[in-house]
């Protein structure tokens, strides 16, 4: 359990630093990007290995420096991660947590998908069709700030997704020759796939779009090399009762602690 657990963390890790820069500074994990400064899956630390107070201290005052850009800190934590680390956040103050659940299908999906209209997204306009979509999505989520930041919020996150295209393939679901859908889908590593980023307009819900996504991923990620395939779900939302009856089963959680700088920094 804790080999597949770790190989489904290290994949997820390794999904938040396509199209970043990744540095290895300290014992701890880095993926960074000025463009995108305020996307949290963009600018934070993993795999912290600091348990010392020196060791901590050094790298607290180090990320300072490597994420200036940033009114934000944020560290990623898992089952590895020192207990004297997070001690030192519980200290320190001013951190939310949130935690998202990790779940792995080790053999064949359950049920079958009703037959659906899904394209690879290729084309600038195909981008722009998952644009419309996204900002759907973005602005319907309640926990996205204030109105006036969401299109521009929504903009660097769109060119966050855009950048991860190559090793990840995202696709369209279509209903009666319109975008009503997408997710997408990649070989991962170590022979762990990932899927995630599953969306479907509300008024086309409830007729197989979902699900048909989900096959279609799991199978183009199998595809490509992968054998198990991991999904990421917030362990607040129904859709992880959804991936579990097809056939994911919960193995990690994947831990944020995020603190929000003022703007002076």
């Amino acid at each position: 359990m804790s080999t597949l657990a770790a190989r489904a963390l290290d994949t997820n890790a390794a999904n938040f630093g396509l199209g970043n820069e990744v540095l290895d500074v300290l014992g701890a994990r880095l993926v960074r990007n000025r463009e995108t400064h305020d996307i949290y899956d963009a600018n934070h630390a993993s795999d912290v290995t600091a348990k010392t107070p020196s060791e901590i201290d050094a790298l607290i005052a180090r990320l300072d420096v490597e994420y200036q850009h940033s009114n934000h800190r944020r560290f990623d934590v898992d089952f590895r991660t020192p207990p004297e680390f997070l001690a030192r956040l519980l200290l320190d103050g001013g951190y939310e947590r949130t935690d998202a659940l990790c779940l792995v299908l080790e053999g064949e999906l359950v049920g079958k998908p009703t037959p659906c209209d899904i394209r690879p997204v290729v084309s600038d306009e195909d981008w722009e069709a998952y644009w419309e979509l996204m900002i759907v999505n973005w602005r319907d989520n309640p926990n996205r700030g204030e109105a006036e930041h969401w299109d521009a919020v929504g903009r660097r996150m769109f060119a966050s997704h855009r950048l991860k295209q190559g090793p990840v393939q995202y696709f369209l679901a279509y209903l009666e020759d319109q975008p009503a859908g997408f997710f997408n889908g990649w070989e991962g590593v170590d022979g762990m796939g990932q899927v995630e980023d599953l969306f479907v307009l509300p008024e086309y819900r409830k007729r197989g779009i979902a699900t048909a996504l989900i096959h279609h991923c799991v199978a183009e990620s199998r595809r490509r090399g992968a054998k198990e395939v991991l999904i990421v779900a917030d362990p607040d939302d129904t859709p992880k009762n959804i991936y579990a009856r097809m056939g994911f089963r919960p193995v990690a959680v994947h831990g944020h602690y995020l603190k929000k700088l003022s703007k002076e920094g």
